[in-house]
Parts: C-alpha cells; structure tokens; sequence
C-alpha cells in the first residue's frame, strides 16, 4: 500500500459553519470509504473540570466592534489533545484510510497538518459564511458559546492556502460535497 494513496480532505473554518454536515455529505458519495475525524470529539474527551480552567479550555465573554464575542483560551490540556488530534489523523492515514478532518484552526496547527500529511494527498477546502448567517447558526442551535463565531471569522483562515473555498450559504452539504468530489476527483 503507497502512502500517496490516501487522500485527506481538512474541512476549516469557524464553528456552525456547516463542516461536519458537508463532512457526513462526503461521506455519503466518496467512492472509497471515508472517516470523518471531528475536532469537536477529541475536545469532549477532556474532562469537564477543565472547562473554565486555565488548564483547559476557557471561554471569555467580550465585546468586539460593539457586539458579543466569545475569545477562546486554550491551556496546555487542549493543546495536547488537539495535537494529538493531528497525530491521531496522521495515525489513521499512515493506516490507509481516506479522512475527511473537520477543524477550526485558529493557531499554527496548519504547519503540524502540512508537515504530518506531505505523504498523502492532502486537500485543504476552506468553508466560510457572512458573519451574521454563523451569528444566526449560533443561536438556532443552542449548544455554542454565542460570540465564538464572531472571534473565529477573521482568524480561522489566516494564513492557510487552500486548494478549494466553500460559501456554505451559497450550496447545501450535499452540493458542496459534490463540490469537492468533482473538483478533486473523488
């Protein structure tokens, strides 16, 4: 089995985006089986103490241009988890799988990604939407901090370049599943 035969797809950008429902999209018309590996699992496995604990994961109420934001801190446990997150991609890659990797990068985890993957066939898609649609999102569901879309907009893509960009109010999953599996042949 060559290790260029595998193929990751990173899904990034902010949180209620639409990642992981164009992630399950893919997942339902890729040829090859695809796993999904989501950021939002590996953050569950931390302990809930750590929530609210520097040592954790601390969300900070603040405004921002006048509005509700959320800034996230992330001390030392999360930062283990998530860089076992992409340890844990690259695991599963070195083992031929095909992944499709839900994420929000807000630091330098792009370069460890880079770095881990430059064996595979490794696509970059970057998934926006307007502010106020991720700000709706947030609301409607119910299980987001509210402002953490409004501190994650302008960073989440900084920095990365991306092989494909996604408006995920200008498709639905399934069509920007469509998307990216005729533009990368999948």
């Amino acid at each position: 089995m060559t290790r260029t035969g595998t193929t990751i797809i990173l899904l990034n950008g902010p949180g209620s985006v639409g990642k992981s429902s164009i992630a399950r999209a893919l997942q339902t018309i890729v040829r090859r089986p695809l796993l999904h590996v989501a950021m939002d699992v590996f953050l569950e496995m931390i302990p809930e103490r750590y929530l609210g604990h520097p040592e954790g994961l601390v969300f900070k109420s603040v405004l921002k241009d006048g509005y509700p934001a959320t800034e996230i801190t992330s001390g030392p446990v999360v930062v283990r988890a998530l860089h076992g997150m992409r340890r844990a991609v690259a695991a599963l890659a070195d083992a031929g799988n095909d992944l499709v990797v839900d994420d929000v990068l807000l630091g330098d985890g792009i370069s460890e990604y880079n770095e881990l993957l430059a064996p595979y066939r490794f696509l970059k898609v970057g998934i926006t939407a307007p502010l106020e649609v991720l700000e709706q999102r947030e609301r409607d569901r119910g299980d987001r901090e509210i402002g953490l879309a409004r501190m994650q907009v302008d960073i989440v893509h900084r920095g990365i370049e991306y092989d494909l960009m996604i408006n995920s109010t200008e498709s639905s999953p399934e069509d920007s599943a469509r998307l990216i599996c005729e533009k990368f042949d999948l």
